[in-house]
């Protein structure tokens, strides 16, 4: 029984190690591409496009709820210290630091990389990628390259709407829902906020947008199984690219705070 249950954490280990390796590999040959060939920025703007305007509405939406949601929570617990004022400084960030680029990413995820791992898994599986190669098109130039690039500089406009959107929110809440004094409000937030606390949340914004994009094209690229396979590889792309955020977030929240 010990052994056997050994086994069967080596077996997980390697895998795991295995498909980090190959992830890898992969993200290096996307940056490899991107530096020693020509950008199709047309393909650029096309995605940028696709992920980031239509990502717009839902993104917004997302972050004016999670500021209304602030701006009630944190009142219930500052209220009990006579802390109201500080309501401001905690939505703003709260947003600028962790939900505009977390929630961004994560709905740039469910919306646009599970298509972009669909979209990539269905030309694997209809050998339109074989046919690329035939034609010596550099899979990675035409396909890849492209989508990586259009994410990564497309989530920190995105995670800008999501915070602003956030705080605006939680202003009028806080102020013409719960009373807080207008003045205050401000007053709190300009003495206890600096400029960096934005300008890290969109560096984070910035790598999210690197890591799921590279995710997505990864498990579309290695798609194999049929439709059946598409589906399980868009589901493994949704789940891998969410719990990469919250790693990579806490990474980046030690590192930089």
């Amino acid at each position: 029984m010990v052994v056997k249950a050994v086994d069967q954490v080596g077996k997980i280990a390697i895998n795991f190690c295995d498909g980090a390796g190959s992830l890898v590999t992969f993200m290096y040959d996307a940056l490899r591409t991107l530096f020693t060939t020509k950008p199709k920025i047309k393909k650029i703007f096309k995605q940028a496009n696709h992920i980031g305007v239509n990502s717009l509405s839902v993104v917004m939406l997302t972050g004016g709820a999670i500021g209304a949601i602030l701006a009630f929570e944190a009142y219930v617990g500052l209220h009990k210290f006579g802390a109201e004022r500080f309501i401001g400084t905690l939505i703003f960030l709260s947003m600028a630091r962790e939900f505009g680029p977390v929630v961004g990413a994560i709905m740039v995820t469910g919306r646009a990389i599970s298509a972009m791992t669909a979209e990539i898994g269905s030309m694997r599986i209809t050998e339109q990628l074989d046919a690329l190669k035939t034609l010596s098109i550099d899979v990675h130039q035409y396909l890849i390259v492209p989508r990586i690039v259009a994410t990564t500089l497309i989530m920190p406009f995105l995670a800008i709407f999501c915070m602003l959107c956030g705080i605006v929110s939680g202003y009028v809440i806080s102020v013409h829902v719960l009373g807080i004094n207008p003045e205050t409000y401000m007053e709190a937030v300009r003495e206890y906020s600096e400029l960096t606390d934005i300008t890290k949340g969109l560096f984070k914004a910035g790598l999210f947008g690197f890591l799921i994009s590279s995710i997505g094209c990864y498990k579309g690229y290695i798609t194999t199984g049929g439709a059946a396979g598409v589906g399980l590889s868009t589901t493994e792309s949704v789940v891998m690219a969410n719990v990469t955020i919250f790693m990579a977030d806490y990474v980046l929240s030690s590192l930089m705070w």
